[in-house]
């Protein structure tokens, strides 16, 4: 089993940034993939950015290219989103993937944000 936690959700105005973490822990070896992906009100889950877990490069949604950056050190994984916008609030997850692709994974519990104008 892979665990994964979440940190460093919160309240932002629009412009502004946040940094998301996440802490992987348990079979790490088990991991193909690790990614980012978020869940508006209403909305379904969406992917937002990953990358192999034996590294590579990193894939974006379309709609936070050039404003949010993915980086992992070790077990701990971040999301720097700069220039926020409202239609970015969501809860974000951690998703650690069973297999190569990003439609099998391990999940967090989530972490909110919320960004206002």
């Amino acid at each position: 089993q892979v665990q994964l936690v979440e940190s460093g959700g919160g309240l932002v105005q629009a412009g502004g940034s946040l940094s998301l973490s996440c802490r992987v822990s348990g079979r790490t070896d088990s991991i193909y993939t690790i990614a980012w992906f978020r869940q508006a009100p209403g909305k379904e889950r969406g992917f937002v950015s990953g990358i192999n877990w034996g590294g590579g490069s990193t894939t974006y949604a379309d709609s936070v290219k050039g404003r949010f950056t993915m980086s992992r050190d070790k077990n701990m994984v971040y999301l720097q989103m700069n220039s926020l916008k409202p239609e970015d609030t969501a809860v974000y997850y951690c998703a650690a993937g069973r297999r190569l692709g990003y439609d099998d994974n391990y999940w967090g519990q989530g972490t909110q944000v919320t960004v206002f104008s």
